[in-house]
């Protein structure tokens, strides 16, 4: 009889032959601009603590007070006995922060997706997405029993036609859901939100926008996209974002209505069946959002050293496509050649990770950058040196 598992080696064995396995490498203390990965200094830069958080001192200060005063953990979902004080603070904190009515802070920002998406929008809706958003936002959508459309990446006249169409059904979906992320993980390009806000207005749509990597980076002191643009509160319904990228912690969060809270922790099951956030954890983020407000340095140093580093770069030739943000690709092209990159770099003992199909297309593997304010222009200029050299030997400038 055949052993039923045998695929599981089978399937890993061909991702190993055509170069798209992952190989993890371990981080051996904290997250620092110089740390040690498999037993070797390294330059981190591939990691998304973009105002290097991680290791602020007022957040580690928080985290240790907390397990003083509220233990290692909740002891249970939040909504059975596993809402502290801590957690109230942080959302109450956060809805400050983000200039709106209430926020919600769940366990991931993959588990704020995967929850809320599904139950914003079921049988008779329709969800129109953007082609290259997040995979949990694909697999929101996937959970979810409405229609489902897709538009060209960041093409609001796709959008529009989309939407147009979605009103000429018969019968037409009770409610649309647009979704977007706010700047896409991949390139560092950002969503033409004015517009989609714009088009999602005038169709009746609500609007929901990842804003996991724009949070803490982009906006008036890290608010985000909506800051960014200046778009008024009620023209994005739903903005979500995470705690484990810029604010240097851990956790997904929904800001918005009250209403929307409302009928958010009522209704994800993500939310309801999941225990919640330690008390260290809730305390760190809660100092992440303090250091955010009173320390606008970090934002500024994210937004310089991203400006030099990609400078520098195309003017050594590399091609680091459409980013507008501290997330800068070094486009390759072939998975193999991208791992090949990856190893000279962390043998010139910097540590930046191949991004190779299925995260991206086949052909537009790449090697992910992404800045970081706790670096230092001669950290930077390492990297650059480094890249230089390994970009000659390969052939790719």
């Amino acid at each position: 009889m055949r052993d039923p598992t045998a695929f599981l080696k089978e399937e890993y064995d061909a991702l190993v032959r055509d170069e798209l396995d992952w190989k993890l490498r371990v981080l051996q203390g904290p997250s620092l601009p110089w740390c040690e990965v498999d037993g070797r200094e390294v330059l981190m830069l591939c990691s998304n603590n973009y105002l290097g958080l991680s290791n602020h001192p007022r957040l580690k200060e928080a985290a240790i007070e907390a397990v003083r005063t509220h233990g290692a953990g909740s002891g249970s979902v939040r909504p059975i006995a596993g809402t502290m004080d801590l957690h109230v603070e942080l959302e109450k904190r956060l809805a400050r922060f983000k200039r709106a009515d209430a926020s919600l802070v769940y366990q991931t920002g993959f588990a704020a997706n995967a929850g809320l998406i599904p139950q914003l929008a079921g049988k008779g809706d329709l969800i129109v997405s953007d082609e290259l958003n997040h995979g949990s936002i694909i697999d929101g959508v996937r959970l979810s029993h409405a229609d489902k459309a897709v538009y060209r990446h960041c093409d609001a006249a796709d959008l529009e036609k989309v939407l147009g169409e979605a009103e000429r059904r018969s019968p037409a979906p009770r409610r649309i859901l647009v979704i977007t992320d706010g700047v896409f993980s991949m390139d560092g390009d950002i969503a033409p939100l004015p517009d989609i806000a714009r088009l999602a207005h005038e169709h009746g749509a609500m609007l929901y926008v990842d804003d996991a990597h724009g949070e803490g980076v982009l906006g008036d002191g890290g608010r985000g996209i909506a800051e960014h643009f200046g778009l008024a509160r009620n023209r994005v319904h739903v903005e979500m974002g995470t705690f484990s990228k810029a604010f240097g912690v851990v956790g997904g969060h929904v800001s918005g209505s009250q209403d929307l809270v409302n009928f958010a922790y009522n209704r994800s099951r993500t939310w309801l069946l999941s225990g919640s956030h330690p008390p260290a954890v809730a305390a760190a983020c809660i100092a992440a959002v303090d250091v955010l407000e009173t320390e606008p340095q970090h934002v500024r140093t994210l937004w310089e050293h991203t400006h030099y580093f990609k400078r520098s770069m195309q003017q050594l030739g590399f091609d680091t496509g459409k980013s507008e943000t501290p997330i800068v690709p070094i486009m390759v092209g072939e998975s193999g050649k991208a791992k090949k990159l990856s190893q000279r770099l962390f043998e010139e003992r910097v540590f930046a990770l191949p991004i190779i199909f299925p995260m991206v297309a086949k052909d537009r593997a790449r090697i992910r950058t992404i800045m970081n304010a706790a670096m230092s222009r001669s950290d930077l200029d390492f990297a650059i040196s480094a890249f230089e050299r390994a970009g000659k030997e390969l052939g790719i400038i």
